[in-house]
């Protein structure tokens, strides 16, 4: 799917599916009763939730993550679904100007990219849309809300708490990069996952090559001869300045800690043998681009803090179904679409 930078829900949809639970239709909320116009919850200051509004919201987050359906009449996400429906407007209605302005801009670009996407698909805009029983505008609210609340949260955060952040991320190594060459002698295909070799043939395979590094062949060519990695085989098996915790742990861990400029034994991960050179390790810089994804996490930490302590409080009537008080055993759904603006 193309890569849209959603602001959708940034709270976690918590909602849980009971074991034999059937799934849900695509209608709204599944277990939706009443008219549309009934008003399903009441906070503070007159706000107030009618049906229909909580089906589009949530009918929205659906058509961007599917596999929400299953969760649609489960008590507990539709309440968890309200939290943040409630959060979000309360807090996107403190947004000043300047943040609407930057946030109407941003909205206006993901529109298009979102159109664009689905105007592609099967049936195009208008069957997504039918499907999920939903308007274009129902879209464009929702990302609205979404995208000036978290604007609003983020220009509440100083630089000293950015700092401070990244100060203690960088000790955790959350932002070591490493510039890595590797040749992977792998177990399986990388398309087909059909094997390809035993461990002992693989195992052989990669000393075979180490041998011919030492005895000074060209890392590039044979990284373009032997490597069963497609990523890097064309790039003298190379990763530049990569952040190193997206690594599965064997490779990673080597990645920290071989002696820098040495060709490594083979180390042993669940794609096979890697026969590695480490040539640079740094921490990344506090640039722009890493001020905007900490401030993003920041905010997002802050609106996750309002919506548990303060949702209760900001409640007068919530006439939606209760989970019950000792559920069973449950699987949650993934989240809603990406956390923020800056999400990856």
């Amino acid at each position: 799917m193309v890569a849209l930078l959603l602001a959708f829900s940034v709270l976690s949809a918590c909602g849980s599916k009971k074991e034999g639970a059937a799934t849900a239709s695509p209608s709204p909320t599944a277990a939706a009763t009443g008219k549309p116009t009934d008003v399903i919850a009441t906070y503070k200051e007159g706000g107030k939730i009618t049906r229909a509004e909580f089906d589009s919201f949530i009918n929205v987050n659906k058509m961007f993550s599917p596999q929400l359906a299953q969760f649609m009449a489960d008590p507990a996400f539709q309440q968890d679904m309200l939290k943040q429906m409630v959060t979000f407007r309360v807090l996107s209605a403190k947004a000043d100007d300047k943040v609407k302005a930057d946030a109407d801009k941003q909205v206006a670009e993901q529109m298009k990219a979102i159109t664009d996407y689905f105007g592609k698909q099967e049936g195009g805009m208008d069957k997504q849309l039918k499907d999920n029983g939903i308007e274009l505008k129902d879209i464009e609210s929702l990302m609205k809300m979404s995208f000036y609340t978290m604007g609003s949260m983020e220009g509440k955060i100083t630089d000293k708490e950015v700092q401070d952040s990244y100060n203690e991320q960088a000790a955790a190594h959350a932002f070591d990069i490493a510039t890595v060459s590797h040749i992977l002698i792998s177990l399986k295909d990388a398309a087909t996952q059909k094997d390809l070799r035993t461990k002992d043939e693989a195992l052989a395979r990669a000393k075979e090559v180490k041998g011919k590094l030492d005895q000074g062949g060209d890392f590039a060519a044979l990284a373009k001869e032997y490597s069963d990695d497609p990523g890097s085989k064309d790039a003298g098996g190379t990763y530049k300045d990569a952040d190193i915790n997206q690594w599965v742990p064997e490779f990673k861990d080597a990645a920290s800690t071989l002696p820098l400029n040495k060709i490594s034994d083979p180390v042993e991960s669940s794609f096979g043998y890697h026969v590695m050179k480490v040539e640079s390790r740094s921490t990344k810089q506090l640039d722009d681009t890493l001020k905007t994804q900490i401030k993003s996490q920041l905010a997002e930490k802050s609106l996750t803090e309002f919506a548990e302590k303060e949702y209760p409080n900001l409640i007068e009537t919530n006439n939606l179904p209760k989970p019950e008080a000792n559920p069973a055993p449950a699987a949650s759904p993934a989240a809603s679409p990406a956390a923020s603006p800056a999400a990856k």
